[in-house]
């Protein structure tokens, strides 16, 4: 959520701050649809201050947004608030939300900041770090269980034997980065198994490659169980194969159809091959339609 509303905000030429909900006591287990007063749950905001801006992210984000936007501040809701879209000036959302209405702007992938410049100085900066000299990289970006999908030890055997028959086929050095929702166990199948061919894996500490990984891979493979995670890999120049996980989710099934019909990704059965693929993020479109409607045109960066 964090990263969405920066991502947006990067395309602006405003300072921007990330104020936290951060419900206390009680209001934990209140679904937040039910909070007295939203506002008191958001930390660093004081409610006399005026703003340009507020971009509000989520259900608990927008909760205290749609206050925002009763006292008259200008409020953009990024993702389905789960009330209605005229509680706020705009609401940014992905076509798999499956909301409608005039104020509402729907786009193909979550909102992110990896820039093109932002991808090409990172690549200047990982290359040698990450590639293997006359080999090409595949690099997978791995999530976890969530709600709707499961990944554990068995989950995580099976994944590890598809990555390496990919990467023997196309003679790629293999890198694999885990998240924060990667289970133990599931690391430490990953591990053995990516070591066992000479491959490496990072799974927490300093140097996260994880943006790196998107810059310089000739192949991307990605766990179905993260939007974001899919979104911030398409923006870059490598083709992106998508690993389905055992689970189910109609939202993310509706957003992957839409990027394999786009030609941007492939499902993962572990036989890699090249296509001609171009780089998609929607977060400059979104932005760019966000001031216009909003009139802050003489706030948007410039394109890089």
């Amino acid at each position: 959520m964090r990263s969405q509303a920066f991502g947006l905000a990067e395309h602006l030429s405003l300072p921007a701050r990330f104020c936290p909900v951060s419900p206390a006591g009680l209001l934990k287990k209140i679904p937040f649809r039910f909070w007295p007063d939203p506002l008191r749950t958001v930390r660093d905001v004081d409610g006399t201050e005026r703003h340009d801006l507020f971009l509000s992210v989520a259900g608990k984000g927008g909760a205290a947004g749609r206050i925002l936007h009763g006292q008259g501040r200008t409020v953009v809701q990024i993702q389905n608030p789960r009330v209605s879209p005229s509680c706020f000036n705009l609401v940014i959302a992905n076509n798999h939300d499956e909301i409608r209405g005039p104020n509402v702007l729907l786009s193909r992938t979550a909102l992110h900041g990896l820039t093109p410049s932002r991808l090409r100085v990172t690549r200047e900066t990982w290359s040698e770090r990450l590639r293997v000299p006359g080999r090409p990289l595949m690099a997978a970006l791995v999530g976890g269980a969530n709600g709707r999908f499961r990944f554990g030890r068995e989950e995580a055997t099976v994944l590890a034997r598809h990555l390496i028959h990919a990467a023997r086929c196309a003679d790629a050095a293999l890198f694999v980065t885990t998240s924060r929702r990667t289970g133990d166990e599931a690391i430490s199948v990953l591990r053995e198994a990516v070591e066992s061919v000479g491959g490496r894996l990072w799974s927490g500490g300093k140097d996260n490659p994880y943006i790196g990984l998107i810059a310089c891979a000739d192949f991307l493979v990605v766990t179905a169980d993260s939007v974001s995670m899919v979104s911030e890999a398409v923006a870059g120049p490598a083709p992106v194969y998508v690993y389905r996980l055992p689970g189910k989710s109609r939202r993310i099934g509706l957003f992957l159809k839409t990027l394999e019909e786009a030609g941007r990704i492939r499902m993962f059965e572990g036989e890699p091959e090249t296509w001609p693929v171009t780089p998609l993020d929607d977060t400059p479109l979104m932005a760019r339609e966000m001031c216009r409607r909003l009139g802050l045109m003489a706030y948007l960066r410039p394109r890089d």
